[in-house]
């Protein structure tokens, strides 16, 4: 075992997802909390707007997907349990849905810019030269890299992403309930854009975006 593992596991691939777990369990939780704000009970009854980890992994989408994507060469996304959520409850349904759908990615750039703050002082009180001081920005630059990802790639408006979310305010109340009964066959599209379209084109759209965005604003606020 050398410096850099810990068991024989890369500190760096440790780093990487307990900043993944966190940022995508802060990330459904904040859904639940501003839903339930809004007067819907159903995250807080099922025990949702818990921090424990355990309650928010999906098999699949926390775990599966990302090595999926990370062997395909790709850019690698995941994402927690969805927290259920009942827009019947709200009074303003499109104004719920978008408030509740934003609230996620809001999180992910509050913790995103956060991160991009530790290190940033870290650096500038004179830290950075010991060896612990180090690994404080590299776990700061990990966790801000990756909550900025998730932030844009669920602002994309496509279902069942969180930027869909915004499409409800444009649709009659009839347009409202279909878009509803077909966001249910919307994930097969996406993991066609993650996987299918890389795999054909040897292109990701979706990775040029996401390094055009949360790429750009990692090296922004990490000028190192």
């Amino acid at each position: 075992m050398n410096g850099n593992d810990f068991f024989g596991i890369p500190i760096y691939s440790i780093i990487m997802a307990v900043c993944f777990v966190s940022a995508i369990v802060v990330h459904e939780v904040a859904h639940g909390f501003v839903a339930n704000r809004l007067g819907d009970p159903t995250a807080k009854s099922q025990g949702r707007l818990s921090l424990n980890p355990i309650k928010h992994i999906d098999p699949f989408g926390t775990v599966i997907l990302p090595l999926i994507l990370m062997l395909a060469g790709g850019p690698v996304f995941g994402y927690a349990k969805p927290v259920p959520y009942n827009p019947s409850y709200f009074k303003n349904l499109r104004m719920g849905e978008l408030m509740t759908g934003l609230a996620g990615p809001a999180a992910n750039l509050i913790m995103g810019l956060i991160g991009a703050l530790v290190a940033n002082l870290v650096i500038g009180l004179g830290f950075a030269p010991s060896s612990a001081a180090s690994w404080v920005i590299i776990a700061c630059y990990y966790f801000a890299m990756i909550n900025f990802c998730l932030m844009f790639f669920n602002l994309l408006p496509i279902p069942p992403l969180d930027g869909s979310s915004i499409i409800a305010l444009f649709l009659s109340d009839k347009a409202l309930r279909q878009y509803y009964s077909i966001q249910r066959y919307a994930l097969p599209v996406l993991m066609i854009l993650l996987i299918v379209v890389p795999y054909i084109l040897h292109i990701s759209p979706i990775g040029i975006y996401i390094d055009a965005t949360a790429g750009n604003l990692t090296r922004l606020l990490f000028p190192m």
